[in-house]
């Protein structure tokens, strides 16, 4: 295993990593340049504008401070750097977990295991990079075929596509919900808490017009499912 986290830590690893890492900042700064100079366009104000990137910035805080531990445990098993090209390209811990787990099974041996060697390391990361193709390969190909089916069933009936865009979003959600809360009882309070708390925190910002609320509305139910679900398991 120390043969493993020396070779995971090494200087050409953080290299490549870093690149990775690099090409994907850089993609956020284009896409948020283009975003501000196209906003004119379509109506909205600076200040609009600013209250957008803003809302965007704070709601990811919440999400990056939910997948900490799981960035920990991959980090003791895995690496620094391979941790961080992945988190920085996929976004979701858990899945990278998942998929560590799979490709150290499909080896023979268990993370953290006693015989996670040179090559069980290998296979792990071929599982989660080429797990992860699949979504780019898709994105690259289908993105301007959709925005043409998107813009057909706006001009038939613009709230299909306000209907079809919520449903797909809460099944995307619902279903990864899903997952966590048949582990157990404080995992299920997780996530009841954390929708129900969502919906209190947004209708009461919005009813006083409260702004900044709305912005810390995701970070703030995170944290109260966080604690309510530590608390039950202490009971």
């Amino acid at each position: 295993m120390d043969e493993v986290l020396r070779f995971a830590n090494s200087a050409p690893v953080w290299i490549f990593a870093s690149i990775v890492v690099a090409i994907v900042i850089f993609q956020a700064v284009v896409f948020i340049r283009i975003a501000t100079q196209t906003a004119p366009n379509i109506g909205m104000t600076k200040d609009e504008t600013k209250r957008a990137l803003r809302t965007g910035f704070i709601s990811s805080l919440g999400p990056s401070f939910g997948i900490a531990i799981v960035i920990i445990s991959l980090i003791a098993v895995l690496g620094g750097p391979f941790t961080l090209m992945r988190i920085g390209i996929i976004g979701s811990a858990a899945t990278e977990l998942t998929a560590a787990g799979i490709g150290a099974n499909a080896y023979g041996v268990d993370l953290n295991s006693p015989d996670f060697g040179l090559k069980a390391f290998t296979t792990v990361v071929w599982t989660m990079c080429l797990g992860g193709t699949g979504w780019l390969i898709f994105t690259a190909l289908a993105t301007k075929s959709l925005g043409k089916v998107e813009k057909k069933i706006v001009s038939k009936n613009a709230k299909m596509m306000t209907i079809v865009s919520t449903a797909a979003m809460l099944g995307a959600f619902a279903y990864l919900a899903s997952q966590q809360m048949v582990k157990g009882y404080s995992e299920s309070v997780a996530a009841i808490v954390a929708g129900l708390s969502m919906m209190f925190i947004l209708s009461f910002a919005r009813k006083r017009e409260i702004r900044w609320l709305q912005e810390w509305a995701l970070g703030i139910s995170l944290v109260i499912a966080l604690t309510v679900s530590y608390l039950t398991t202490l009971i």
